[in-house]
């Protein structure tokens, strides 16, 4: 039976309907059309065929919204940060009240599985709860100065007009996670999201409408034209800045370009993650731990595992239980009648990319323990993999898969072992499993990672500072540090007799 997207979802062909994504830009407080009158196609993953027509941002659009983000900024920065709160919580329970909605637009546009879906709009409706709360916690100091005479008050003020971009993998979660503590903060904001998966931020832009957020506050740009459209942004001197989610080579790029207007740039890059398992851990744990961390979402996250190194004692044993696992999982498309829990690759194009990568590795000397079944015929689909006797060094274990393919190296040396782990650029996620937890921590100081996991595998969290190292990004997202990356320092010296 062939597979199409609103054939199998009937109930998407409504939400289309209301989200209306041929007039899906957010610019000045009204939903419109490209100035263009210009669209493009969203493609379901699932089967490669186009199911939503979205409004192309121009040029002409991209300067319009920094016009209306700077037209609101005054208002907005002295708004006071109750009504900011609550505005936030606001859109916190209109996310929660259309959830089955969105997930279903995130698993028609991304291919990520109906319950990872939701998973993720109830994780992006968090953050709009989390900085709705942190709004109201405005600090400063006062105190006299060492030397006397004077006293001085520290206070924090909205940075300004943001421009935030984001990525293709968590369409919901990236946006929510930048706007909510740049509102909370006092900034407006103009966002670009990945032309990919772009009805989400048109329905989170029609909930902003909904919501009564002051025109120009929010302003959201689906566009193909995603180069032109941020340079645009950068070169602005209104725009003072950026925040971006994405691979580690295009925010390169958006740093050199931040530059030169010494913007603040804020970066969540690629990562490398390692998962640690030491021989005294709790297998059927570690192996939870392991799907959870390895295949959510397919595998297409930059805080996923990408790379094991299991205790020789327990190394066979943690492969056959995590094949038993993985044959388990099933793969196919997140809308269809049988409740997968693996979608496709975002596009046949990374999925290829992979399926090289795997082969590269098994002609290099690493085995199959363990394939799940995969769909064949249309649609970007991968089966999940499991690959043992990986040499430390292999391409795999130094590339960033972002997809379903866990290599599994076994350790016998702890010193070694922290080599492996810590000889990679990116340093985003890390996860150790280990039954004596001491040992655990005293490991993860000397992670060099942003965020370690132990004895689960999930490190997100609203209320925890999301970031990383090295070439994995500067900033930090959520938690009270996120509403500081938005916010500028400023002290009074005052004189005082």
């Amino acid at each position: 039976m062939t597979y199409r997207t609103l054939e199998a979802a009937p109930r998407l062909s409504g939400v289309l309907s209301g989200i209306d994504a041929r007039e899906g830009l957010l610019i000045g407080g009204a939903m419109r059309a490209a100035s263009d009158h210009g669209s493009f196609d969203v493609v379901d993953p699932a089967c490669g065929e186009p199911f939503a027509t979205v409004a192309d941002a121009t040029l002409e659009d991209a300067r319009a919204a920094v016009d209306a983000a700077a037209a609101a900024l005054p208002a907005w920065g002295a708004t006071a940060p109750r009504l900011r709160g609550e505005l936030l919580r606001s859109l916190f329970s209109l996310m929660i009240d259309a959830e089955d909605d969105l997930a279903a637009l995130i698993s028609a546009e991304n291919g990520k599985s109906l319950a990872d879906a939701l998973g993720e709009i109830r994780y992006a409706a968090e953050f709009f709860r989390w900085f709705s709360e942190e709004a109201v916690r405005t600090e400063g100091g006062f105190g006299p100065s060492p030397a006397g005479g004077t006293r001085t008050l520290v206070t924090h003020r909205p940075i300004g007009v943001v421009a935030m971009i984001t990525p293709w993998n968590f369409p919901a979660a990236m946006a929510t996670r930048k706007i909510a503590p740049a509102l909370a903060a006092g900034c407006t904001v103009v966002l670009k999201p990945a032309s990919l998966t772009p009805l989400t931020a048109v329905a989170l832009g029609r909930l902003i409408e909904r919501a009564g957020v002051p025109a120009g506050v929010v302003n959201i740009l689906p566009s193909t034209r995603s180069a032109q459209i941020s340079t645009t942004w950068l070169e602005d001197s209104r725009v003072r800045a950026v925040s971006f989610t994405g691979s580690t080579q295009v925010g390169r790029t958006l740093m050199r370009q931040a530059a030169d207007k010494v913007l603040v740039s804020s970066m969540e890059l690629g990562g490398n993650a390692p998962f640690i398992v030491a021989p005294d851990t709790d297998l059927d744990a570690a192996v939870a731990g392991a799907v959870q961390a390895k295949f959510r979402g397919a595998g297409e996250a930059c805080t996923a595992a990408n790379r094991f190194y299991v205790h020789a004692d327990v190394h066979d044993a943690f492969v056959e239980r995590l094949a038993r696992a993985v044959r388990a999982l099933r793969v196919g498309p997140a809308l269809g009648p049988a409740g997968c829990e693996i979608g496709p690759m975002i596009t046949v194009r990374a999925r290829d990319a992979i399926t090289e990568l795997l082969e590269r590795a098994v002609a290099a000397g690493a085995r199959v323990a363990a394939r799940s079944e995969c769909p064949t015929g249309p649609g970007a689909f991968l089966p999940a993999t499991i690959l043992a006797g990986v040499a430390p060094d292999a391409e795999i274990v130094r590339t960033e898969i972002f997809g379903p393919v866990a290599p599994v190296i076994a350790w016998d040396d702890e010193e070694q072992m922290l080599g492996w782990a810590n000889g990679t650029d990116a340093g985003l996620a890390s996860y150790v499993f280990s039954g004596d937890l001491g040992w655990a921590m005293r490991l993860a100081e000397r992670l060099e990672f942003g965020m370690v996991g132990i004895n689960r595998g999930l490190v997100s969290d609203p209320a925890a500072p999301f970031g990383g190292l090295k070439e994995s990004g500067i900033g930090r997202e959520g938690a009270r540090e996120g509403v500081r990356e938005f916010q500028e320092t400023q002290y009074w010296s005052i004189a005082w007799d």
